[in-house]
């Protein structure tokens, strides 16, 4: 029977406490959001509001969501996020598979590897990025937000190097029996490269729901600004004013809003559903996918 040394039980004890500990202290500042959202206005304005709601109430929800900007926004963020996983992730693909051959099997690799490096270490600036996509009559459309930026480096290097530590035995049996390189590709290379995929696909929507900047830049009008460029606008530009008497008097608690609380409630709006997709792609993280796959 295998017996465990002492000093390996000590080890996991710690790490798995200090690492607790670490995880506990990232969540405090998502749960004082999430307080502050749903407390009462006199015990937010007295800084009262710690890791549990006082006064409850959902006025600033009701703000929100009684905006049509917010949906719109994230209407365009969905769309932003569906259609550029989809560009990002099949060009990242046909990129890295071809670079992952050897000089052998695709002849002037290296240069076609230079053309793409570079692109990690030199950038074409801002004014002149931005004045490639007016020319391309891209400003105001959604593909001002997807087709910049289609191309990460750092994915392809990701999956190109999963590429290479796929068995080259796989794809010789598969050539053999008369596949080509585009079936192989399918059929063989992506299967086994779930966890290199998952990985890419979990930064492309984070990237994605998160990025604002380009919103601010490619996007004149806000009713186009994507849902993190429309929160940028409206924590820095907040105005409380706008609310009308009318509003307030059909919903007296409106009254409870306060800047604070509304920030808090528009961070945590914006922010779940991304927060949401990590359990999904989670499973997608093991290894041992290639266990068996070559004998002999």
């Amino acid at each position: 029977m295998e017996t465990t040394n002492p000093s390996r039980k000590i080890f996991q004890i710690f790490n798995i406490t200090v690492l607790t500990f670490m995880a506990f202290l990232c969540l405090l500042p998502i749960l004082n959001l999430v307080a502050v959202s749903f407390s009462s206005r006199s015990v937010v304005e007295a800084n009262q509001v710690g890791l549990w709601p006082k006064g409850f109430n959902i006025s600033s929800y009701e703000y929100i969501f009684s905006n049509s900007q917010f949906f719109k926004s994230l209407w365009i963020t969905v769309q932003r996020t569906f259609l550029g996983l989809i560009v990002e992730l099949s060009l990242t693909i046909l990129v890295a598979y071809p670079l992952s051959k050897t000089n052998r099997i695709f002849r002037l690799r290296g240069m076609y590897v230079w053309f793409f490096m570079v692109t990690m270490v030199f950038h074409g600036g801002l004014i002149p990025t931005y004045l490639v996509v007016n020319e391309l009559q891209l400003v105001n459309s959604i593909w001002a937000l997807i087709l910049p930026e289609a191309i990460v480096m750092f994915n392809v290097l990701l999956l190109l190097n999963f590429f290479r530590a796929i068995p080259n035995e796989l794809e010789e049996a598969a050539l053999i029996d008369g596949a080509g390189w585009f079936v192989t590709l399918t059929r063989v290379y992506l299967p086994l490269s779930l966890p290199s995929l998952a990985t890419i696909t979990l930064f492309i929507l984070v990237r994605h729901w998160n990025s604002w900047f380009d919103g601010l830049i490619y996007m004149n009008l806000p009713d186009q600004y994507p849902l993190m460029t429309y929160l940028q606008t409206m924590v820095l530009n907040l105005d409380l004013s706008q609310l009308s008497s009318t509003a307030l008097a059909n919903n007296p608690s409106m009254l409870e809003i306060t800047g604070r609380s509304l920030r808090s409630a528009m961070i945590l709006s914006c922010t779940l559903p991304i927060l949401l997709a990590y359990p999904f792609l989670q499973r997608f993280f093991v290894k041992g996918m290639l266990l068996g796959s070559v004998k002999g």
